[in-house]
Parts: C-alpha cells; structure tokens; sequence
C-alpha cells in the first residue's frame, strides 16, 4: 500500500482540485443560468432533462437538504440527495469534474463510451465467480452483504449540461464500487466517512453538505467518526487519484488491494468489526452487572 503523502503534496494536490473552481467560471456560469421564467420554460437539454429557473434551483436544494435531515426514510433520504446533489453541482463544480476527466485519458474514454453500470451492463452472477479479493468479487460480496442493487440510481434530471449529466450520472452509479473499495458499510457512520472522503476527492457540495447527518448519530458513533474515520477520508481524500477517472468496468478482475493502492487509498478501520467488538463488550459488561446482582 502507498505510504500517507507529505502534508505539503497533499496540500499541492487539494489546490489543484480547486483551482479548476476559478478558472472559466464566468463564462460556465453565463452558459448555465437560463434567462428563462416559469411561464417560458425551454426545451429539454436531453430525455428526462428538467430546466430549471435560478429560484427554483434554489428552492430545491434548500428543500431537499432540509428534508434529508427530518425524514428518516431510506427511500426518501435517497432521492432527497440525489435532487440535493444535482441542485449544488452547478453552475461550478460538475463542470470542475468533467474538466478533471477531459484532461485524463482514461476519463475521456469514460466520456466517449459513455458506460452505465447496472444488472444488465454487469453480470453478478460472474462477478461472484472472480476469485477472492478481486474489484468484481469484492462489489458484488458488498451488494448482497448490504442488500443493495446497483438499479436503484436515480436518473439525473436536473443539470441542464447533457455531458455535465452524464459525469453526474457516472459519479452516482460508482458510488457503490467507492463503498466496496473501502469495504465502508451503508450504515449512517459509514455513509458520512464516504461522503467526507467523496467531497476531498470530488468537491461536490452536496458530499459536505450531507455531513449535516452526523447529528443522527449516537454520541459514542460520533465520537468514533471524529477519531477514527474524518482522518482517514481527509487523508485519502486529498491523497488518493481522481477516481471518477477509474474505469470500473476494465478493473473487475484485478486484485482489490492493488488497486487501492494504485489509487493511493487507504484501508479505512473495519467499522462492522469495530461495531461487533463495541457490542460484545457492551454484553459481557450486562453480564457481568447481572452476576453481581444475583450475588
């Protein structure tokens, strides 16, 4: 595994990330804000495109960031972020994003083929036959441990760039191969140390924004977030590549643990093996409580 970067190449590469946020933004800017009103709405950009006003974009985010915070439902947190992550990505930093794949060679091709990845693009039942320790294997594992399907993605609709959806739509379809990479789990804890790691490495708002969750979290979750898990995502955050430039479907056979360190990424603590000793503890601690009471 690569060894942790400097603090001054970590900072070198944040900077990096950043500067893209500077550069061509007036003009981006000018493209993106429609001068449109409700009553003259423009044609859809692409199938399912909806235009938006600048107030109305607004409202969304607002909306959708207040509703992800006071609605407890997987479902409906779900596409509360996703409508979270498409009214923030604009009119800066999904362009930030394409930029990074423009000028990656990798990335270009990712944007020439334009891949989707679902159960029709991939093939689980292959992907569980790859030995151990493979990207496939390993992605596939995670999808049946944490009984989730790779179908469930929202389809972007709110960007009003058809190639700046498509990076939207590419981020969000990998999100799950970034949760098997680092064996993260779906459980709140391990959601809020991807999403810190996702905005490092991505600098999109709505990965910091979701942040905001950690006040769902047990004060013990919390404290272990803060100690163990935000250090490892700023650090493979500002150290790792660029890894919406990683061509998933080209990397399924290869050995995991290469892999990440390719991307120079850590292994974050095993937060499903630090729960289970959490509570093993917290029982024999019961048992012995109730041993003494029975003295």
């Amino acid at each position: 595994m690569s060894s942790i970067q400097p603090c001054s190449t970590l900072a070198r590469r944040a900077l990096s990330r950043h500067t893209a946020l500077k550069c061509q933004c007036h003009r981006q800017y000018l493209g993106a804000v429609r001068s449109f009103s409700v009553l003259n709405r423009p044609p859809p950009n692409y199938p399912g495109h909806v235009p938006l006003t600048t107030i109305e974009r607004s409202a969304l985010a607002i909306g959708s960031a207040f509703g992800s915070l006071v609605n407890p439902r997987r479902g409906a947190i779900k596409d509360l972020i996703a409508a979270l992550g498409e009214a923030t990505a604009t009119p800066y930093f999904i362009y930030r994003l394409r930029d990074a794949m423009l000028s990656n060679p990798t990335g270009r091709r990712i944007l020439r083929d334009r891949p989707r990845i679902s159960s029709d693009t991939l093939s689980l039942p292959y992907l569980r036959s790859l030995p151990d320790n493979s990207v496939g294997r390993t992605y596939a594992m995670w999808l049946d441990r944490e009984g989730v399907s790779p179908d469930t993605r929202d389809t972007v609709q709110y960007i009003d760039d058809e190639e700046c959806a498509y990076v939207m739509q590419r981020y969000r379809e990998c999100h799950d191969f970034y949760h098997a990479v680092t064996g993260l789990p779906t459980m709140v804890e391990g959601e809020l140390a991807l999403k810190a790691f996702e905005f490092l490495n991505t600098v999109l708002p709505m990965t910091a924004l979701s942040l905001a969750a950690v006040v769902r979290l047990k004060r013990a979750e919390r404290e272990r977030l803060f100690a163990l898990h935000l250090p490892w995502a700023v650090r493979s955050g500002l150290g790792s590549e660029e890894l919406i430039n990683v061509y998933w479907e080209e990397q399924l056979e290869r050995n995991v643990d290469e892999l990440r360190a390719e991307l120079n990424i850590e292994a974050p603590p095993d937060l499903r093996q630090i729960r289970r000793m959490v509570r093993q503890q917290e029982k024999a601690e019961r048992e012995k409580r109730a041993a003494k009471g029975t003295q």
